[in-house]
């Protein structure tokens, strides 16, 4: 597998060089690639082990380097992070041929003390039983061993106590589920379960949701038949209940004003029988043109795919009985998707309270007396969700909650979704 490591290896660096999202990147690599289904999934493994696991592995790294001064560049780096994770976390990879194979990759490295330097480290890591570095309080060994960032785990212990902060931890690695929703617009569900069985992918019904699937081997399930024939969209189990909360009528004039890529508004528009109006929004060209697709692709005609900017009143969009802000965030509930998120310097997502304030004090005023606005985000932060939502309800007295259970904090324990956030709040009459 020389070749897959050194694959993987070259993209990991290439994330390191070049901001990107690391499912983009990958996903584009491979699709150009001829590597047949098992070296995939060996690469895809690798990749998004060394991912989530970098805080974790650049620490076995500086412990055992005998002059952690030295610095390594990217691609020395990645062959070593690669190494450690095999030998860690790989069960299937054995020891010698893990460190063998690191060896032969630093040789590609112009550094002539590059081999020897990634053979000593590697097998030092073994003969201390692949302990992890010691550490001297509860958040250093919880980041340590979860390769979470200590902001983030005293955050999330401060915000949501020590049980909870430990099950985030826990489900911010390992793999995501791929879910889908089936479209009941283009025949029943049985008919589409039917199709994807022919074509050998494996699923699970929800038990949450009539039309979630969770789908298995799921790697080409935008190739199948079925996906073509519109007969589903992939969307993970939260946003599904997002919408649901949201409760749209057939008939009803919606608003979808962070849109892109247009998972939520499919969903709405099925969930209204294609009857009404979806009007879907995106600042960027680009985007809504991803929008326009899949609502062609899955036969929603009544979604209308615009360019708009969430944070200024438009006067020219009609006053809606649904509007759904799914506010631009940190995404801290999609670590596991994308575990570049935790890695981020946490001063970027300072200023996102202020953003996504502004945006739900915009949407507010497309709201018709009677009707419901559903702000959600994909972060689990208090103050990008809850506090956002004190502070509207605060300075908006023509808003109140929607029932008791009107705030929704969703953690990937409950559903086996990702981290999501969702609160109801309905315009007075």
């Amino acid at each position: 597998m020389g070749n897959t490591r050194w694959f993987t290896v070259r993209l990991l660096t290439k994330l390191d060089e070049n901001s990107s999202y690391s499912n983009i990147l990958l996903d584009d690599a491979l699709n150009r690639s001829d590597f047949d289904k098992r070296d995939k999934k060996f690469i895809s493994a690798l990749f998004y082990g060394v991912l989530e696991r970098q805080l974790t592995l650049d620490a076995i790294i500086a412990d055992l380097s005998k002059n952690p001064k030295n610095k390594l560049n990217h691609t020395l780096r990645n062959i070593l992070r690669s190494g450690l994770y095999q030998l860690k976390y790989m069960d299937s990879v054995p020891d010698n041929a893990a460190v063998d194979e690191s060896v032969e990759l630093a040789k590609k490295c112009r550094n002539p003390a590059a081999p020897a330097f990634t053979n000593g480290l590697l097998r030092e890591f073994i003969r201390r039983d692949k302990a992890l570095p010691a550490v001297g309080n509860e958040t250093a060994r919880l980041s340590l061993e979860y390769s979470c960032p200590q902001w983030l785990v005293g955050k999330w212990m401060k915000e949501y106590g020590k049980e909870k902060c430990i099950s985030l931890l826990k489900t911010s690695i390992g793999q995501a589920p791929t879910t889908v929703r089936i479209n009941p617009l283009t025949g029943t569900i049985e008919d589409t379960l039917d199709m994807l069985l022919a074509e050998e992918m494996t699923f699970e019904r929800s038990k949450y949701s009539e039309y979630a699937v969770n789908v298995a081997n799921a790697g080409s399930i935008e190739k199948t038949k079925a996906f073509a024939e519109g007969r589903f969209h992939v969307q993970d189990l939260a946003s599904q209940l997002c919408c649901k909360a949201l409760d749209p009528q057939p008939g009803d004039t919606v608003l979808d004003l962070c849109s892109a890529p247009g998972g939520k508004a499919f969903t709405i528009a099925e969930m209204m029988g294609n009857e009404g109006t979806v009007l879907a929004f995106d600042l960027h060209p680009n985007r809504v043109k991803l929008i326009r697709s899949g609502a062609k692709r899955l036969g929603l005609t009544c979604i209308k795919a615009e360019v708009n900017n969430a944070k200024e009143f438009n006067s020219e969009l009609p006053m809606a009985d649904r509007v759904l802000v799914d506010a631009p965030c940190s995404g801290l509930g999609v670590i596991r998707r994308k575990p570049e998120i935790k890695y981020k310097d946490p001063a970027e997502f300072g200023r996102l309270p202020e953003v996504q304030y502004d945006i739900l004090d915009t949407s507010s005023r497309y709201v018709k007396a009677g009707g419901l606005m559903v702000y959600s985000t994909c972060t689990v932060s208090k103050a990008e969700n809850d506090e956002v939502v004190a502070k509207f309800l605060e300075e908006h007295e023509d808003f109140m909650p929607d029932g008791d259970d009107y705030i929704q904090t969703i953690t990937p324990d409950m559903y086996g979704s990702d981290g999501f956030f969702f609160a109801k709040l309905r315009k007075r009459r």
